[in-house]
């Protein structure tokens, strides 16, 4: 009897642990889940409201439905102006960060005396801040003095009008953002290459390939996860992008239209006109954007996914 009742109270013993082991882990990720609500889930949700509303910040929220999307698609000239700098400025931003990064993570994987400076040197891009960064191109791409044009002159080559120019700031926002972004890119991509088997390489040599097929049939393959991780963060960011924007052309996307971006649309609509439904409206068709090449991009990556 005795022995039968102590394992009945050792079974009693056992779920009051549990759950007291239960308690204690919901106490400990409470102020993350209280943080998650407060400064995402409950922003989210109040944007998605607000996007079915007419809002102004004085004056309460007027309900109006899918006025908002119906007037983006429908009336606003300059939507698709927005949505098409930022998809030319994506492909311009996106192609360069990675073949540059890319380059520079293989050059960083060398096993040569004294690379840790150089790596420190490729990375210093990714502490700037992004607006002081902007500024100090800003003065670089000035067409009267600025140190690009000197340099362009130096060898024969007329001024170019890199922000005055509504074609040429385009290209000028793209490569301040390039910039920024290729330490990034070198960051995932050289852990990347660190984790290829040295053996498999040597393997390819004995067999006769060369160092193309080296890369596209060993390299590519073995770090299409990270590749792709850089593909989506830099699209996620191309298309978000208005901080670079605005300190480097100012907030209307100047010249003329030339870097009119849709981080540059949703600035304007939120803060300069009070439009607050109509920017959240904009806010979630960027969201859906971002989701759809996004869920695109992991679809390619996991068809073409090899482990070793």
């Amino acid at each position: 009897m005795t022995s039968g009742s102590g394992r009945h109270r050792a079974k009693k013993r056992r779920p009051t642990l549990a759950r007291r082991r239960e308690r204690a882990g919901w106490l400990f990720v409470a102020p993350n889940l209280t943080a998650v609500a407060i400064f995402l889930l409950f922003p989210l949700g109040f944007s998605l409201y607000l996007s079915f509303h007419a809002w102004d910040l004085f004056s309460p929220p007027r309900f109006v439905g899918t006025a908002n999307y119906r007037r983006l698609f429908g009336s606003d000239p300059l939507f698709p102006i927005a949505l098409r700098n930022t998809a030319l400025f994506t492909v311009l931003t996106l192609v360069p960060t990675v073949v540059i990064g890319m380059t520079v993570a293989s050059a960083l994987h060398r096993k040569l005396a004294g690379i840790a400076v150089f790596r420190t040197a490729a990375f210093l891009p990714l502490v700037a801040s992004t607006v002081a960064m902007a500024v100090v191109w800003r003065f670089i791409f000035t067409t009267e003095d600025g140190l690009l044009n000197l340099a362009l002159a130096r060898v024969g080559i007329d001024p170019v009008p890199w922000l005055t120019d509504p074609n040429w700031a385009l290209i000028s926002l793209s490569v301040v953002t390039v910039w920024k972004s290729v330490p990034f890119a070198t960051v995932i991509l050289l852990a990347a290459l660190q984790g290829v088997p040295t053996v498999l390489y040597e393997a390819a040599k004995i067999d006769g390939a060369g160092a193309f097929r080296r890369f596209r049939s060993i390299t590519v393959p073995l770090i299409r996860g990270p590749l792709s991780f850089v593909f989506v963060i830099t699209v996620i960011d191309s298309v978000q992008a208005f901080d670079q924007a605005y300190a480097l052309t100012g907030a209307n996307g100047g010249p003329e239209t030339g870097t009119y971006l849709l981080g540059i649309m949703l600035f304007q609509h939120a803060f300069g006109f009070y439009e607050i439904g109509y920017a959240s409206a904009l806010a979630w068709v960027i969201f859906a954007i971002l989701l759809v090449l996004t869920l695109v991009q992991l679809r390619f990556a996991r068809r073409g996914e090899v482990e070793f």
